[in-house]
């Protein structure tokens, strides 16, 4: 969920345990410690924690709002990168790693979708969901993404840096080439490939093999030590082979990149603001409720954050806490804690959603609720505007010497087309028809009103384009004027393909109207093993 920090502007990121696990101590515990291990590392090149808040209501974590596109994003859309954009990334993503290894914790999860890319050039590591201490073993547990994941940590082996050093040369690897160093078709043939076979070197610049053997090597002694003696080697191998404006390139095609998909950002425009201006806060742990305390700072979520919709959609109502507008009315304070720190009830600024897309606007006889901005005083309650409803057909009455006669004008012929809404597609991203576990469709939603036709008299369909076909999908009324339909599955393609999907309504006098944009879905061409 997208937010703004009231006092100074700073926008940021809310990450929200969802209600389901939040009721979960286990789950809500392991939300607690990502926040505890972000909260211990403060580096440019990770995203930085703000603030960690837990009530009854639920808990959440304030991150570092970074205004780019994740790594994965950026290799679906573009393919291979250039070499020196490729060491640019694994430069950060070794400094950030560092930063964590030095506090003693291990991310366990590096790969694309963890790596987001500014538009700067700049790589910031995100996501310590699974992240542990150095040591910490998971005995009969696998855990980590299998295309990345070091031989040892197939094992359930102790946590080292070293795994981490791993997947981040492997996630180098596939900025090279496009793919990852191993594909196998399940997770047994992917588990024997980085325990056994061979390191991949051939598709990747000669220069930087040694890079790759080093950082994939089966053995975790035989890998550097640490990020940070990895990214001494780097930077040698680096001014070699490509000179000392290297770095300066890398960077340059790596914003290129990040601004082609502009689109993709929170903050397409570029005015994100500043990330340094808050601090972290965490609260004591205590035996009744541990937890985070937010201290007289104010949030209040941005009407446009699409994200809002779907938590809140799915009952995910969490209210942003803050300690310094507490209310009796909510059952007060828990405190915890010999300084009396105190977890605020969730009573501050309600994320306001919009019950139909942003984009769509209010056509007569079908009025649509749409957010309003969130207020700046977090005890007031947002407001709704509806349109108002037209009134009826006027009707003329004539007098004449005969007994009273009236008379009503012939209605007159529909030439209003109907109001078509933003198209949204959920997941944005599939696999082909034929993999186990990815998700293999996707709902296809549009808000679609007329000022005669009612939903039962729409034709709504959309449609689709790939490999230079298009095909026509029908859609269904889910309840009042929002219509969904389904996307998939879909053959596979040579190449990742991004399909755009555009909505089409019909009303009863046979006026039409296409969506003003369409959606895209990304179609991969590649299995996830597991």
């Amino acid at each position: 969920m997208l937010a703004t920090h009231e006092e100074t502007g700073t926008p940021v990121a809310i990450k929200y345990l969802v209600h389901v696990l939040g009721d979960n101590a286990s789950f809500r515990a392991a939300f607690r410690r990502e926040a505890e291990l972000l909260g211990e590392i403060d580096d440019p090149h990770v995203s930085r924690l703000y603030e960690y808040v837990e009530s009854a209501d639920g808990a959440a974590i304030v991150m570092e709002l970074v205004n780019g596109v994740s790594l994965r994003q950026m290799l679906r859309e573009h393919g291979p990168t250039t070499p020196e954009a490729a060491l640019c990334v694994l430069k950060g993503s070794l400094a950030g790693l560092g930063a964590a290894h030095r506090h003693g914790v291990v991310h366990r999860d590096y790969k694309p979708e963890n790596v987001l890319v500014t538009g700067e050039g700049q790589s910031k590591l995100a996501d310590f969901g699974i992240a542990t201490t150095v040591g910490h073993g998971t005995g009969t547990v696998v855990t980590g993404t299998p295309r990345y994941m070091a031989p040892e940590q197939w094992t359930g082996a102790p946590a080292t840096p070293a795994c981490d050093i791993y997947a981040a040369t492997a996630t180098f690897f596939e900025c090279l080439t496009g793919r990852p160093p191993y594909d196998g078709a399940n997770l047994f043939v992917l588990h024997d490939q980085h325990a056994n076979a061979a390191i991949p070197t051939d598709p990747a610049p000669p220069p930087v093999h040694d890079l790759l053997r080093r950082g994939m090597a089966k053995q975790a002694t035989d890998r550097p030590p640490h990020a940070l003696a990895f990214l001494d080697l780097l930077e040698q191998v680096a001014g070699a082979a490509y000179g000392p404006d290297w770095e300066d390139r890398g960077l340059r095609e790596l914003a290129r990149r990040a601004a082609l998909l502009a689109a993709l950002w929170p903050f397409p425009d570029g005015t994100a603001g500043g990330t340094s201006f808050a601090t972290t806060t965490l609260g004591d742990t205590t035996a009744d409720r541990p937890g985070g305390v937010l201290r007289k700072r104010k949030w209040s979520a941005l009407a446009a954050a699409a994200i809002v919709a779907a938590l809140l959609a799915g009952g995910v109502g969490y209210h942003y806490a803050s300690a310094a507008e507490e209310s009796p009315a909510a059952g007060g304070p828990a405190t915890g804690g010999p300084s009396g720190t105190t977890i605020a009830p969730a009573v501050a600024a309600t994320p306001v959603v919009a019950t139909t897309p942003a984009a769509a606007t209010t056509s007569p006889g079908h009025p649509t609720t749409t957010a309003t901005t969130a207020p700046t005083d977090p005890g007031s309650t947002p407001t709704k505007s509806k349109s108002a409803s037209p009134s009826t057909s006027p009707t003329t009455t004539t007098t004449s010497p005969s007994p009273s006669a009236s008379t009503s004008p012939s209605p007159e012929p529909d030439t209003t087309a109907p109001d078509v809404g933003t198209v949204s597609a959920k997941p944005a991203a599939l696999e082909p028809e034929g993999c186990r576990y990815g998700n293999r469709i996707s709902t296809v939603v549009v808000t679609v009103t007329d000022d005669r036709s009612g939903p039962a008299d729409l034709k709504v369909n959309f449609r689709y384009t790939l490999g230079g076909a298009t095909s026509t999908v029908t859609m269904s009324s889910s309840g009042g004027d929002v219509f969904q339909g389904t996307l998939g599955p879909l053959p596979s393609q040579r190449t990742a393909t991004r399909i755009p999907v555009s909505v089409v309504a019909t009303d009863a006098a046979g006026n039409s109207a296409k969506s003003a944009s369409p959606a895209y879905v990304s179609l991969d061409n590649i299995c996830t093993p597991g």
